[in-house]
């Protein structure tokens, strides 16, 4: 029984010592020359992704296969996730359309119907062929919060957003 203890922790420690002079060592991203981890990188965009320059414009429909509008930006934190799509509703050119951000979790991809037999399946990976569902309707997205751009305040002002207050004058 000592045997086979002892001929595991061999094999235990030779396998920790073997692995850890195998690894890699990653130079600091600062170094001239320093070698590459691939894990902050995509090589290439998978079949269910989408990159935002066929996404920008998609059409977005109500309940009723109404358009509402179409996809005019995205809204993402500082670790990437996306928060919201900007969607322009109502208009005619630009003229009178409002901004409203709608959460991700809101929208259903649907395929676009050419009056055919298109499945979903093969429209899926093609942007041109769907579009973007939510349960609202044109009159509630015109009533929903216009969507306001963060604007970053002018230099020498307050950063809260608050007016400065005046000092009351004193009277005697």
């Amino acid at each position: 029984m000592a045997r086979i203890s002892l001929i595991a922790a061999m094999l235990l420690s030779a396998m920790i010592g073997s692995s850890a002079t195998a690894q890699v060592e990653i130079a600091p991203p600062h170094q001239k020359n320093a070698s590459v981890s691939n894990s902050k990188f995509v090589a290439m965009q998978r079949p269910d992704q989408w990159v935002f320059t066929s996404f920008k414009g998609t059409e977005v429909v109500g309940p009723d296969n109404a358009k509402l509008g179409s996809v005019n930006d995205l809204l993402f934190d500082g670790t990437g996730k996306i928060m919201g799509v900007v969607v322009a509703v109502g208009g005619f050119l630009g003229v009178g359309t409002k901004n409203v951000a709608i959460d991700m979790s809101a929208f259903d991809v649907v395929p676009v119907s050419s009056g055919g037999n298109d499945t979903f399946a093969s429209n899926a990976d093609d942007l041109s062929k769907v579009k973007l569902k939510v349960g609202w309707t044109k009159d509630q997205l015109r009533a929903a919060p216009d969507f306001k751009y963060y604007r970053a305040p002018a230099r020498g002002t307050p950063s809260t957003g608050a007016t400065p207050v005046q000092p009351i004058p004193q009277t005697e």
